[in-house]
């Protein structure tokens, strides 16, 4: 017996909580930018995020709400997403404490910066990857922003790539979203190559 969920039904807030705890797991992204005069960054994790283009290469975030995060992006065109690992847990949900504008998230949490090659926004020191990005392009979709961001830049930490040049989960160790106030690991690894419609006639 299944059990409905209808959005026409249910406040925004009560259903946003039904798709958190059933889209799931959900990567993050650590967003870092820079305000307009350049004088202050700011630091939040999004759980909304994913791959958007291969060619150009395009990440995409979404931001629920106007948030530090997006004004600055509008302002500046440029962020930073630094890869939310393991070892920086507390710290990651302490960035997402709605501190006022004007106050850093890095110094307020105690996060190492790290200079970009080709952005100003920093990244996370700490982090074993990140993307450098250039806005694309924003989509607005009722209370929520889309972020498209072209990557002109990325690092990984050589320590957590692979023998084939490629990063390593394993190593990368990534945190994701789910639920509630629920975070998840990297749990065990299915392995499985896709079969060729060729092979699959044979069959």
């Amino acid at each position: 017996m299944r059990v409905d969920f209808d959005p026409r039904t249910m406040s925004s807030r009560d259903f946003y909580k039904f798709m958190t705890a059933t889209v799931v797991p959900r990567p993050i992204a650590w967003v870092s930018t820079v305000n307009r005069d350049g004088d202050g960054d700011n630091l939040a994790p999004h759980s909304f995020f994913n791959v958007a283009c291969v060619s150009p290469p395009i990440v995409q975030f979404t931001s629920v709400g106007r948030k530090d995060t997006l004004r600055n992006i509008e302002a500046t065109g440029q962020f930073v997403v630094s890869l939310a690992p393991e070892p920086m847990f507390e710290q990651i949900n302490a960035t997402s404490t709605d501190f006022p504008a004007g106050i850093s998230e890095f110094d307020e949490v105690g996060i190492e910066r790290e200079q970009s090659r080709h952005v100003k926004p920093p990244r996370v020191a700490g982090s074993p990857a990140a993307f450098e990005c250039e806005l694309h392009s924003t989509l607005l979709l009722g209370n929520c922003t889309v972020v498209f961001g072209r990557v002109v830049h990325a690092v990984v930490d050589e320590e957590a790539l692979a023998d084939d040049g490629l990063p390593d989960v394993t190593r990368l160790k990534p945190l994701t979203r789910l639920g509630r106030d629920q975070w998840a690991k990297t749990g065990d690894l299915l392995e499985i190559a896709r079969v060729p419609y060729e092979e699959w006639q044979q069959r």
